[in-house]
């Protein structure tokens, strides 16, 4: 294993992130890109992502410029088991790589979608955007389609019509393949979830299926608990009135 491998793996284990990420730019400085995408290739993943995880967008890391689709998507499904669980953070980290370069976007999220856990990181990373996705998914608009000032139970009654939906729409890779798209990439080409959410509906259709399909699951049982919650509630509050009524009496 590389001098550089080993050096940066015990800068992290001591938590010098930025001396471990120095350590492997220096390669590149000295010996050239192609020099450091070798030495990425010997990293553990969890290394890896441990110095990835300090850099976005707007703090670039020659690290994050140069790790290959195949290095990038061995290291981003461990997120789920190192990493703080925020979409933000994760949506972060990630678009400094998938949208680098436009032409590229396509690439990554093929492999990170062909990796074992790749389609729930993935959907870890839509996660917190289930209205706007499903809106997607069904009409081809980011736009939902319902008053946000309605109330939680419009809008979960909302979000249950969109998941029968997606159901009624099972195997729908074919039909969005074929689709026109309703919007440009260059419309929405954000380098963030919508620019992300569009390459792979048009890009890579199985890909997008078997994440919808997964965040589908995972909104049902946000949906399901709340609506417990709010039968739970109703049935305490209605047993305090009864109570109260015969005290009363």
């Amino acid at each position: 294993m590389h001098q550089v491998v080993l050096r940066s793996a015990e800068l992290i284990l001591a938590g010098d992130i930025a001396g471990a990420e120095r350590a492997l730019v220096a390669v590149a400085d000295q010996n050239g890109d192609h020099a450091l995408v070798s030495i990425l290739d010997e990293m553990p993943p969890k290394d890896l992502l441990a110095v990835m995880r300090e850099f976005d967008s707007a703090k670039e890391s020659v690290v994050n410029m140069l790790v290959t689709p195949e290095q990038f998507a061995r290291a981003i499904v461990l997120e789920k088991r190192y990493g703080e669980r925020t979409g933000e953070r994760l949506r972060a980290m990630m678009n400094a790589v998938i949208h680098r370069d436009a032409e590229n976007a396509g690439e990554y999220l093929e492999t990170i979608a062909d990796m074992e856990g790749g389609s729930a990181t993935l959907a870890d990373y839509f996660e917190d955007r289930y209205d706007e996705v499903f809106s997607f998914v069904v009409t081809g608009s980011f736009a939902p389609q319902f008053n946000t000032d309605s109330g939680a139970q419009t809008h979960n009654t909302w979000l249950m019509e969109k998941i029968e939906e997606i159901d009624s729409g099972l195997g729908f890779g074919d039909s969005i393949e074929k689709s026109r798209p309703l919007l440009s990439r260059a419309e929405i080409a954000d380098g963030d979830w919508m620019e992300t959410a569009w390459v792979l509906r048009y890009e890579l259709p199985d890909a997008f299926e078997e994440v919808m399909l997964t965040l589908r699951d995972r909104a049902q049982k946000l949906v399901e608990m709340a609506n417990e919650l709010a039968a739970s509630a109703t049935t305490g509050s209605g047993e305090a009135s009864g109570e109260e009524e015969e005290s009363a009496i």
